[in-house]
């Protein structure tokens, strides 16, 4: 089973995701060529977005190597990015079986009503093997790996069905969408605590600050293009030594800053091919429900968060934390992680977020920065336990993504940095048998309240239908 599940991860979500929405629509009754043209469109948004990622840490990694050299910043915890995140969460036990145990508990809690998102995000689904694998290693226990995947996952359906509505109303086109990817998951008690505390705070709750306004108030100076240009163009400046270095590396200063302004202005247009293709699938899913179960209109489809990332007030704020990433990483006491592979992540902290802060510049801005400051001493803090997986799966596969440099340990802002992970590992490797009580009780809590939730709204459509029956005789 390791052996066809690491073929099946192998292929990529580019390849798995056609693959899985051709099949998908063919089950809920729409063509085979419209079925087929959905999933392709998929497929050909993540290799669209898998460019226009290739092309911000190809432009911006050399550039912010060449900062840590020249200010000597060097910190103990080793960046590794996503990628390796995502070899180590696989190439163990817990990943080699991560898929059929979530899809297992997705079921199961679908026939239970204690959630209503089908998670079809298959290949994110390493999230929840990351954190199973570093709690195995840490434990020497598979059985408090699974443990610990399984309650991440539980906890990522639930967030994600408390969220779809809001999450629905703030984007178009997103109607029956869902987001149960726990990095995005992990935020949006962050956000919507935070959000409320800014409202309280005189002339804070009433500043109206969105991406839409900034272009109108600022003009061009507004736009995420030119701030793409202008951040590039600042960091170029930051990798010369002198005034006479930046006018001899003016073509090359002046290159990051369009390739930074070209990723602002790409990956809204590439996001369009996600919604395109999941439309028709998402529109026919809804049909059929509403044919085949009474009451059950309110069914979601998991999907990745690369669907929104395009956001203009994501991409701003994405592109103004970069630089203060790197200076709170280097003036924060106590923190050893300088985030350079993980910067790219940044644009998926914020999916969730936007529909509590309704797209505030501001207030999504306040929201990220807290994210960064708790994410640096998370990766800070699980760095040895993320590096004792990593060198066993390098020394079982040979992998150089999960190569840890001499002198260093390795870390990943990419999920490493989120508090929902962290809290897990936390209360299961330190506080043994307790915390693993309070995180059973508090999940299955969640999983009432979200019952109850999911059968109100359920006797509430029947009310519904039926008074609109009755006033239609």
């Amino acid at each position: 089973m390791e052996g066809v599940f690491s073929y099946i991860i192998g292929l990529g979500a580019a390849v798995m995701m056609p693959v899985i929405f051709t099949v998908l629509g063919l089950c809920i009754g729409i063509r085979f060529g419209d079925a087929l043209k959905s999933g392709l469109k998929v497929g050909v948004g993540f290799v669209g977005l898998s460019i226009v990622t290739a092309l911000l840490t190809s432009a911006l990694g050399p550039a912010l190597d060449t900062v840590v050299g020249i200010y000597h910043l060097q910190l103990r915890v080793f960046d590794m990015g996503w990628p390796a995140a995502a070899s180590v969460a696989y190439n163990t036990a817990v990943g080699a079986f991560i898929i059929p145990v979530c899809l297992g508990v997705n079921i199961l809690m679908l026939l239970t009503k204690t959630t209503r998102t089908v998670n079809i995000d298959l290949w994110n689904y390493w999230h929840f093997a990351f954190i199973g694998a570093v709690i195995y290693f840490a434990s020497d226990s598979l059985a408090w790996g699974f443990f610990g995947a399984i309650v991440c996952y539980v906890i990522t359906l639930v967030i994600a069905d408390m969220t779809a509505k809001k999450f629905q109303r703030f984007y178009k086109d997103m109607d029956g969408i869902s987001i149960p990817q726990p990095f995005c998951a992990g935020f949006a008690p962050f956000a919507w605590a935070i959000n409320k505390g800014l409202d309280r705070i005189p002339g804070i709750g009433k500043l109206e600050i969105d991406a839409e306004g900034m272009k109108k108030k600022f003009g061009l100076m507004g736009e995420p293009l030119f701030l793409g240009v202008i951040v590039g163009v600042g960091i170029g400046c930051l990798t010369c030594k002198s005034w006479s270095e930046i006018v001899d590396k003016i073509p090359y200063i002046l290159g990051l800053g369009i390739k930074m302004g070209a990723v602002m202005e790409l990956i809204p247009r590439v996001t369009v091919l996600f919604i395109e293709g999941l439309k028709p699938i998402s529109d026919a899913t809804r049909r059929l429900i509403a044919r085949r179960f009474k009451g059950a209109d309110g069914l979601n489809i998991g999907m990745s968060p690369a669907l929104v990332i395009g956001h203009p007030t994501t991409l701003v704020v994405s592109l103004l934390l970069i630089p203060v990433s790197l200076v709170l990483a280097v003036v924060l006491p106590g923190n050893q992680f300088l985030p350079l592979a993980s910067l790219a992540g940044l644009f998926y902290v914020f999916p969730l977020v936007l529909p509590f802060t309704k797209g505030n510049v501001l207030k999504t801005f306040v929201v990220g920065l807290v994210v960064i400051v708790l994410g640096l001493y998370m990766v800070t803090n699980l760095a040895e336990w993320f590096s004792l997986a990593a060198r066993d799966v390098y020394a079982a596969t040979g992998d150089s993504a999960v190569a840890i440099p001499s002198g260093f340990s390795g870390g990943s802002l990419d999920f490493a940095g989120s508090p929902l992970a962290w809290i897990i590992f936390q209360c299961v490797h330190n506080l043994k048998w307790i915390g693993s009580g309070v995180l059973v009780v508090g999940t299955m809590g969640l999983i009432w309240w979200n019952r109850v939730l999911i059968i109100r709204n359920e006797r509430a459509m029947i009310a519904k239908d039926s008074d609109r029956i009755q006033t239609t005789e």
